[in-house]
């Protein structure tokens, strides 16, 4: 593990592995750095992988007050760790996080693995919203195993299912960052819709991902992202759904960031 710091002084740890490019790993809602710790083992060989915890998770620290801008001066310090410039791949929350901070880091490509935008529908942005409430009243409550079970069956899980993951080691200790992937979720959209005007500001190449077992809703926001994009391009994963093998994403991202990259 190695650490550096933030532009308000928080420790963020991060791993590092492989030789190459430096390729920035990026994870989603309740995921530390060892959510991409396999992905970045299968990327090492042709790239210095980076995975880190975000401020909040893990080994790094959580300086408040919270704000979207603080986690995007966090990339920022990784980035200058890292020598200055790096390719950036983002997952679920965490690819929104790294669409905020295209515009003003110094990225050279982008990889936006399914960012959980929502629709912009009335009945939509109801749902979502009553769901959020609902999610950060347990936070304010301490009731952090409820809440993590909560914002799991919001984002789609079976109930059962996320009453065990929501018991996992480690859950409640990361609970309060659910509040902070809202944040990142509604920075440049209302109500964590795509935020086109955001998208349009992105000048890198750019991948969009969307696995073809993901709910629809994913699938439609990685549509929608990548024809918001200048320079994007978007690859629908055959029978993946939200969360790719490291076997079989690898390879994608491999291809995205050493070969040509135009619109397709």
């Amino acid at each position: 593990m190695e650490t550096t710091h933030s532009a308000d002084g928080t420790t963020i740890a991060y791993d590092r592995a492989g030789a190459g490019t430096p390729l920035i790993l990026v994870g989603g809602a309740l995921c530390d750095r060892t959510s991409t710790a396999l992905l970045a083992e299968a990327l090492a060989p042709s790239y210095t992988t980076i995975s880190y915890d975000r401020r909040g998770r893990g080994n790094s620290g959580d300086t408040q007050p919270y704000s979207v801008a603080r986690e995007v001066e966090d990339l920022a310090a990784i980035i200058k760790a890292v020598g200055g410039q790096a390719a950036v791949y983002g997952h679920s929350s965490g690819a929104a996080l790294v669409a905020v901070a295209a515009p003003s880091l110094p990225i050279s490509k982008v990889i936006l693995h399914e960012p959980p935008y929502g629709q912009d529908d009335e009945e939509s942005q109801r749902q979502a919203d009553e769901s959020a409430a609902a999610v950060l009243r347990l936070l304010a409550e301490s009731r952090r195993t409820e809440a993590v079970q909560t914002f799991l069956t919001m984002a789609g899980m079976p109930e059962s299912d996320a009453a065990e993951y929501a018991k996992s080691p480690g859950m409640a200790e990361v609970a309060p960052t659910i509040a902070y992937d809202f944040a990142v979720m509604d920075e440049g959209a209302r109500g964590g819709t795509v935020p086109l005007g955001l998208l349009a500001r992105i000048v890198q190449p750019t991948l969009v991902l969307a696995g073809s077992g993901s709910p629809p809703f994913m699938t439609e926001a990685a549509r929608a992202a990548s024809k918001a994009l200048p320079n994007g391009r978007l690859t629908e994963l055959d029978g993946q759904h939200h969360v790719v093998p490291a076997d079989v994403l690898a390879p994608v991202l491999a291809e995205f960031l050493a070969g040509d990259v135009s619109r397709r």
